[in-house]
């Protein structure tokens, strides 16, 4: 690539980012930095009854928490701004000027009553919404009496009524659209606002925006954007279409539809990293079976050829899969950061955090798991004896009263409390009895912990509780085992 490469991300600031606006984001930076060029952060807010208060920083905090750094936009500037669009309204009329004046656009003076009428005939004949041309072929005599007597007007483009216009795209190829399909678009709204179809032209010629990615909802749109950059006699840009992220075979993600936008997937405990590192998959297959990549790393190996003209599904299960992935490749001291927030907030007793991180990291998926899997720490919950028995372990609540009863001894008489000596004196208990592992560490589980999932088993379980803890539960194991046998 000869010319410097120059993509742009350019959203409207309408509330959170959901996945598919955040993976375009991702894939125009991936493309820019693959070949040492500038990706470029460009707000779109002239449709002002959309935008939400605050949206705009929500877009600034999603992309720098998914570790996506723009090189020009609002915050950072450049030499292309203003990057915000609302700021850039002196110039489009006059371009849109220009238009008419070469014979590509024309005034269009039809009023809300007249289009409203023509969209009611045209749906009861069943004929597609379009502008009729109504004003397109006004002499100049009529614009200039029009103009004069101050009737409103927007400005459209005129389009070509014969042959056809092809375009290339770097996923779909060649797409061609007949010419008499196209609707005289709006370029210049009534108010003297640009339409988003012009201005997202105007502005990325302007910011000399080498490669356009985005949605394929836009491919309709495409031949009318080329018309207008030959119209202006501009380069046009390398086109690359992103096929939708879809919730299943036939819905679209959707926030209304109460899917996750990129804040819900982090507060459910979704490492930023890894969120990335899937979204990038969502419609991308890099070559060969590796499927956990850094930033870095899908720099260096993003291609465009890799993209796929199909919908991607988004699968939670799989995020949740690659999340697991990311959080057993932590250090210790890293998980433990990440996990204190919801560690504490089940658990307000010191615990050994080396213990527990070790305990967690090989059985949290996200970390929004932790609070359920270690509320038992502080307080041991309500538990009937049910949970003593199980089919696999060979336990019930007889046997496993008779094995409480040799464990507690054993334990009393303890001195140094840790889980290496632990597991020696259940093994030894094990080996002393003749039975399987589990007929003696279930029982002890269910004791310490009143559940039956735990992060651990119940040698862990006992280093972690400590001593006292660990003999007062087995106690009170005993007694429920002893009470519920004599009720049965």
């Amino acid at each position: 690539m000869s010319k410097k490469v120059r993509t742009r991300f350019a959203p409207s600031p309408t509330g959170y980012m959901h996945v598919g606006n955040l993976r375009t984001a991702l894939y125009a930076y991936l493309l820019a930095k693959k070949n040492n060029g500038d990706f470029i952060l460009r707000i779109e807010d002239t449709d002002r009854e959309r935008t939400v208060e605050g949206a705009v920083d929500i877009i600034y905090s999603t992309l720098k928490k998914a570790g996506i750094h723009w090189d020009e936009g609002p915050d950072v500037g450049g030499n292309f701004g203003p990057y915000i669009q609302s700021e850039r309204m002196s110039f489009f009329k006059d371009y849109a000027l220009q238009l008419v004046e070469k014979g590509h656009a024309y005034y269009c003076f039809c009023n809300k009553e007249r289009l409203d009428e023509l969209k009611d005939l045209q749906k009861a004949s069943g004929t597609p919404p379009k502008y009729d041309g109504h004003c397109r072929n006004l002499s100049p005599e009529e614009i200039r009496q029009n103009l004069e007597a101050g009737l409103p007007y927007v400005i459209r483009q005129k389009m070509p009524r014969e042959g056809s216009t092809t375009f290339n795209d770097e996923v779909f190829g060649e797409i061609t659209f007949e010419n008499s399909d196209l609707d005289d678009q709006i370029l210049i709204k009534s108010d003297g606002m640009p339409t988003y179809n012009f201005a997202n032209v105007v502005d990325d010629h302007l910011m000399e925006i080498s490669h356009v990615i985005r949605g394929s909802e836009y491919l309709s749109s495409t031949p009318k954007y080329n018309l207008l950059y030959e119209a202006f006699g501009w380069e046009k840009p390398v086109y690359i279409h992103c096929s939708p992220v879809m919730k299943n075979a036939v819905e679209k993600l959707s926030k209304r539809n109460g899917d996750a936008t990129f804040e819900d997937l982090l507060e459910k405990g979704y490492l930023p990293q890894a969120i990335v590192n899937y979204i990038a998959l969502l419609g991308w297959s890099p070559k060969g079976e590796e499927e956990i990549f850094s930033l870095d790393e899908l720099i260096d190996i993003f291609d465009v050829s890799g993209i796929s003209k199909s919908p991607a599904i988004f699968d939670l299960p799989k995020l949740t899969a690659i999340n697991a992935k990311y959080i057993r490749n932590m250090s210790d001291e890293d998980f433990w950061n990440h996990a204190e927030p919801y560690v504490k907030s089940v658990c307000k007793k010191e615990v050994n955090k080396s213990l527990l991180s070790q305990m967690l990291k090989t059985r949290t998926e996200k970390f929004k798991d932790i609070p359920e899997q270690i509320n038992f720490i502080d307080n041991l919950p309500e538990y009937t004896c049910d949970l003593y028995i199980h089919k696999k372990m060979k336990t019930n609540e007889e046997n496993s009263l008779e094995v409480l009863r040799q464990i507690l001894p054993i334990l009393e008489q303890l001195e140094d409390w840790n889980q290496n000596s632990i597991h020696d004196a259940m093994f030894k208990l094990i080996e002393t009895l003749g039975l399987k592992n589990g007929r003696v560490l279930w029982p002890l589980r269910v004791a310490l912990s009143g559940k039956s999932f735990t992060p651990g088993g119940g040698i862990e379980l006992a280093a972690l509780l400590g001593k006292n803890e660990s003999i007062s539960r087995i106690k009170e194991g005993i007694e429920k085992l002893e009470s519920d046998l004599e009720q049965n």
